[in-house]
């Protein structure tokens, strides 16, 4: 069983395609028979996936900070809840239980995960896959500034092809899981 670590938001944004989309990505690893690795959070578009994936008989493992857990912000039906001091252990937590990489929607702090998870693919710190699911074209702007840096000079057009992205669910873990084959 491969392990997908997925950043996603903690809220449920505007468009109910959010909340669609990572039900179905959370239903469609559990089919596949992979786990989740996520921030461990029981609301949002984290609370939606981790509960597809659960319900479709998977494995969840969520990692939080203390902090949170504290904050009652814990899902507490999961597979299991790994507890850490901060977010920086929580990081290094889920990149280690996992062997792949998805983000769906977010704000700051799932950018911020997905940006650092690239970016030690590229420092060759890891080979682990990396795909953006662009839900309702929610990550499209951020896609094509990243088309806009190799242009530009700024990125390899080599680093910017491993970063997969795919509108369904299905054809991200089809590419994936393509790319896991690949790698293992």
């Amino acid at each position: 069983m491969s392990r997908f670590c997925v950043y996603l938001g903690s809220r449920e944004g505007r468009d109910p395609q959010f909340r669609e989309s990572a039900r179905r990505l959370g239903t469609e690893l559990a089919r596949r028979g992979h786990g989740l690795v996520y921030g461990g959070a029981r609301v949002g578009l984290m609370g939606e996936l981790a509960d597809a994936v659960m319900a479709a008989g998977g494995e969840a493992i969520g990692v939080m900070p203390d902090h949170l857990v504290e904050r009652e912000q814990a899902h507490h039906g999961l597979t299991e809840l790994v507890r850490v001091r901060n977010m920086h252990d929580r990081k290094a937590s889920m990149a280690a239980h996992a062997d792949a990489f998805i983000v769906l929607p977010g704000g700051i702090g799932t950018l911020e995960e997905f940006f650092e998870a690239w970016t030690w693919h590229y420092l060759g710190l890891h080979d682990k896959p990396i795909g953006v699911l662009d839900t309702a074209g929610f990550y499209a702007p951020l896609l094509a500034f990243l088309d806009s840096t190799v242009a530009h000079g700024f990125l390899n057009g080599r680093t910017r092809a491993e970063l997969v992205d795919a509108t369904d669910p299905a054809e991200l873990l089809d590419a994936l899981e393509s790319r896991l084959a690949t790698n293992g």
